[in-house]
């Protein structure tokens, strides 16, 4: 077997290789790489890198084989199942819509003042709501190892309060 390699373009449009040499890549169960790496400036150069780890010439074959092995890596199935939906079909149900809003009802609650979630004045300034609203960011924000809901209550404060300070 002479081998195959696989190439796709990554977000920050460089190219990403996975090579296999010592069998096939299968689907069922999906085979992993022989080796595999991304950051190449060229479809050449990304082609030329996985022959050297090979050691031989790879022939190339569909790009959907590198990107799966991205999703292995990202901890998700290696395929994404897709289903079609026609214009006849149903929507989705209800439930799956609220669960996008699950956040607002509770957020958005009359007796809660929006200038208190920020720690502000009734009177402050457009510019004092921006300042306390990004120092509150940095505390509550998931990625900064903050609560989604606390940070999602942050943020229509910030909106809520700016709304009000511009009408008064």
């Amino acid at each position: 077997m002479s081998g195959v390699v696989s190439i796709t373009t990554t977000k920050r449009r460089r190219y990403l290789w996975c090579a296999w040499w010592t069998g096939e890549p299968t689907r069922t169960p999906f085979r992993k790489p022989d080796a595999s790496s991304g950051g190449a400036k060229t479809l050449e150069e990304a082609h030329k890198q996985a022959e050297r780890a090979a050691g031989r010439p790879l022939r190339e074959i569909e790009a959907v084989w590198a990107r799966a092995w991205i999703r292995v890596q990202a901890g998700q199935p290696p395929w994404v199942e897709t289903k079609e939906r026609t214009r006849r079909e149903e929507p989705p149900p209800e439930d799956s819509r609220q669960k996008r809003r699950k956040f607002i009802p509770s957020v958005a609650d009359p007796n809660v003042c929006p200038f208190e979630v920020l720690g502000l004045p009734k009177s402050a300034s457009p510019d004092d709501i921006r300042r306390a609203f990004r120092r509150l960011a940095l505390e509550t924000h998931p990625d900064r190892g903050g609560n989604a809901t606390a940070f999602i209550r942050v943020t229509w404060a910030r909106d809520e309060a700016t709304l009000r300070a511009k009408r008064a």
